[in-house]
């Protein structure tokens, strides 16, 4: 008798009361429809303030497949989504957002891909219903993005997508306390499937994801899995810190040669002043989010502390 194989599913969320009754009907459907599998929903919330983990209780004494972590505190976008995904035992896992912009009957697609060989299958966005300056912005930071990494990353990804068993291993033997998942899953090697859909709008609640959320994972991105930034700050730096002593030492010489002709003036000694002070800063902020990122992977602080869980 052959052993039946297991999916999880599993969602983060914040203050989504509104929204997880449909999600967990609409991935239900889902298992329904697909008996051919054992499931799992893990659903970790990130100290909601509103009734969201009290409707999840409700639906978990019911249905023993949902699972729910329960946050002492708000994680941040980055380590509870993380945390949850590490917390599945499933054969593949399917991670997808709370709000429904990710359509969960996209999983049976991705499930498709994964029995035909493929370890991950990503969903990607072209074309968003959302903000579109917004999807403007991250599109072209994708781009930019994949031209300096050290490694092939995948455009219009969210992390939306189906995560082999094998691959969330070696995820967990890297035991990154606050890793860009996106990449770090490039980073592996294993080759990636993707699928195209065009996200819808939030019908209901409101984004989490603001300025400060959206610079945070830019940064992460980018200063994770590339050192051209960095490798720019160093070669100007080295560029413009030549060119002062040059300039400087024509200034020296033409006033030792013209000594009462050549008077000092105040706005290039400003501007040059100025000038390097802005550079000089720029790149001491660059250099510090490199420093940011070591300082979290030594520092070794729990990625998240659970109050709760249920049904596990």
């Amino acid at each position: 008798m052959t052993t039946k194989k297991t999916i999880s599913f599993i969602s983060p969320c914040f203050n989504e009361e509104d929204n997880v009754d449909d999600l967990y009907q609409r991935v239900s459907a889902i298992w329904d429809a697909n008996p051919q599998f054992n499931y799992e929903f893990v659903i970790i919330d990130n100290a909601s303030t509103d009734r969201t983990v009290e409707k999840l209780k409700v639906i978990a004494a019911k249905d023993s497949r949902l699972k729910v972590i329960v946050n002492t505190r708000n994680f941040g976008h980055i380590r509870s989504p993380y945390w949850g995904i590490l917390q599945t035992s499933g054969d593949a896992t399917i991670y997808m957002a709370s709000d429904l912009q990710d359509p969960p009957e996209l999983a049976m697609e991705f499930i498709k891909e994964w029995e035909a060989g493929y370890k991950i299958v990503l969903a990607t966005k072209p074309v968003s219903e959302g903000n579109q300056f917004v999807h403007f912005l991250r599109k072209m930071y994708y781009r930019i993005l994949d031209k300096i990494s050290d490694i092939k990353l995948i455009r219009d990804a969210t992390g939306f997508g189906l995560y082999d068993k094998k691959v969330l291993d070696e995820i967990r033997k890297i035991n990154d306390p606050y890793p860009y998942l996106r990449g770090l899953i490039c980073e592996l090697g294993y080759p990636i499937k993707t699928i195209e859909f065009k996200q819808p709008r939030r019908v209901r609640g409101i984004s989490k994801n603001n300025f400060y959320t959206l610079y945070d994972i830019a940064m992460l991105g980018l200063v994770s899995h590339s050192l051209v930034p960095i490798r720019i700050a160093s070669f100007l730096g080295l560029v413009i810190g030549f060119l002062s002593i040059l300039t400087g030492g024509v200034f020296l010489i033409a006033k030792l040669i013209w000594w009462d002709y050549f008077p000092i003036g105040v706005a290039p000694i400003a501007i040059a002043l100025f000038g390097l002070f802005g550079l000089l800063f720029v790149f001491m902020g660059l250099l510090g989010e490199y420093i940011g990122v070591i300082q979290t992977y030594v520092s070794r602080r729990p990625i998240v502390v659970e109050d709760e869980r249920v049904n596990f």
